[in-house]
C-alpha cells in the first residue's frame, strides 16, 4: 500500500494508492475520523483502510503528481545515522564507528516538500545532498529488539539530506548544527508499508543521488555497515519513538551542490525526491 500527502487551501489531504490509481481517503465510505497522514501508520488502522478500498466502490481516482506532494513528515523526531555505508566514510576520509553508527537529531523546520527549492545558508562554503532510505515509525514504541524491528515500521520513504560538510570537516561534533538548516531534508513523497517488501527484497532496494542527471553515488541497502533492524534497536533503545518518527539509514555517498544544480534522491520502487539550488 503507498500512501502520499498534498497541500490544500484548507489543509493537507491524504491520498491511497489502490488499483493503479490514488483515492483521497476522505472519500471512502466507512473511513470515518481525523484524516492525518500519521493515523493511517497503526498496522490496524491501515488494515482497516485496505479492507474498506477492497469491499466498497471506490471514490472517483485523483490525478496525482508526486513532484508535488508535501512532506510525509507530520509528527515525530528525524534521526539520522551517518557513516552508514563503507562509500560515504571515504567521501569524508573518516573511519566508520565500530560501536554503532554516528547518529543526529534535527528539527522539523528544515523539511521541505518535494519539488521545493533548497537555499544554500550564508554560513557554509561546502554544502552536500545525500539519498537515503528513510523508515517510518509507525507504532508508540521502545527498546525494540533487533529482530522485531517489522513490527513498529510502518514503511520505507524516500530522503533527500542536506549537510553543510565543511562544519563536520572541522568538527563531527558540528553534526546537528551543519543539518538543522530550512530546506535541509525532504521526506517523501509517499509511504510504501513494508509488506511490498521482504528482507531480501529490501535489501536489492538501490538508493542513489544524482546531480544534474549524473549519479554521483549508488548503493543497495543490503551495503549498510548497520543493517534497518540494528537501527531501530539502536535509536529506540532507552528512548520513545512516536508513531511519524523518521529514521534515516544512511548515504551511499554525498554531491557537492551549488546553485542552480538539480539534486535528485532515488530510491528505487520507493520513491523519487527532486529539488533545485538556489
Amino acid at each position: 500500500m503507498r500512501l502520499s500527502r498534498f497541500s490544500t487551501e484548507n489543509g493537507h489531504r491524504i491520498l491511497a494508492s489502490h488499483r493503479g490509481g490514488w483515492t483521497p481517503v476522505s472519500g471512502i465510505t466507512g473511513h470515518e475520523g481525523p484524516i492525518r497522514l500519521v493515523d493511517l501508520l497503526d498496522a490496524s488502522r491501515r488494515r482497516d483502510l485496505e479492507a474498506l478500498l477492497e469491499s466498497r466502490p471506490a471514490p472517483e481516482p485523483v490525478d496525482v503528481r508526486l513532484d508535488e506532494a508535501a512532506t510525509v513528515v507530520e509528527d515525530g523526531d528525524i534521526w539520522g545515522a551517518g557513516l552508514n555505508y563503507r562509500g560515504h566514510s571515504q567521501d569524508l576520509q573518516a573511519q566508520q564507528p565500530s560501536s554503532g553508527p554516528g547518529s543526529y537529531l534535527r528539527p522539523r523546520s528544515c523539511l521541505i516538500s518535494n519539488g521545493g527549492t533548497i537555499e544554500l545558508p550564508s554560513r557554509s562554503r561546502r554544502v552536500t545532498a545525500e539519498a537515503e532510505l528513510g523508515l517510518v515509525i509507525g507504532a508508540r514504541c521502545k527498546d525494540v529488539r533487533r529482530d522485531e524491528w517489522r513490527s513498529v515500521v510502518a514503511g520505507v520513504t524516500a530522503v533527500l539530506d542536506m549537510t553543510a560538510e565543511d562544519a563536520i570537516r572541522e568538527n563531527p561534533r558540528y553534526i546537528p548544527w551543519a543539518k538543522g538548516f530550512d530546506t535541509f531534508c525532504s521526506v517523501g513523497p509517499q509511504i510504501v508499508t513494508l509488506d511490498e517488501f521482504d528482507d531480501d527484497a529490501l535489501g536489492a532496494v538501490r538508493v542513489s543521488t544524482v546531480r544534474n542527471g549524473e549519479v554521483v553515488a549508488s548503493a543497495p541497502v543490503s551495503d549498510m555497515k548497520y543493517d534497518l533492524g540494528y537501527l531501530v534497536e539502536y535509536f529506540t533503545a532507552g528512548r520513545t519513538f512516536m508513531p511519524g518518527t523518521v529514521i534515516c539509514t544512511g548515504t551511499p555517498g554525498a554531491a557537492e551542490i551549488s546553485p542552480g544544480d538539480r539534486v535528485t534522491a532515488v530510491v528505487e520502487g520507493v520513491g523519487t525526491l527532486v529539488h533545485t539550488v538556489k
